[in-house]
């Protein structure tokens, strides 16, 4: 790893208290940044998208996506366009 990147260490804890941990370059968590939006609130944007998109990904273009899936998927777009104030097709341009 490139030891001139500065990092900082975001800690993730769940309803059930299961916790971990994830660093990140401070720079790339910058970037992403919009407008004044604290660096937490970055992360939890691009956690949300990272699991929208791969929900997607799978009900709509992996093999053979059940109910269960489906659900799963539909509550990730609810959650996304609750967050974000636009559906996922709205955002990316992938519309189905």
């Amino acid at each position: 790893m490139a030891t001139d990147v500065s990092t900082v260490t975001f800690s993730i804890e769940s309803e059930s208290g299961d916790v971990d941990e994830v660093t990140i370059p401070a720079g790339l968590v910058d970037l992403l940044a919009e407008g004044d939006q604290s660096s937490a609130e970055t992360v939890g944007d691009i956690a949300l998208l990272s699991f929208a998109s791969r929900a997607h990904h799978l009900v709509h273009h992996g093999e053979g996506a059940d109910e269960e899936l489906e659900a799963q998927e539909a509550a990730a777009m609810e959650l996304f366009e609750e967050r974000f104030g636009v559906s996922y097709a709205e955002a990316t341009g992938h519309h189905h």
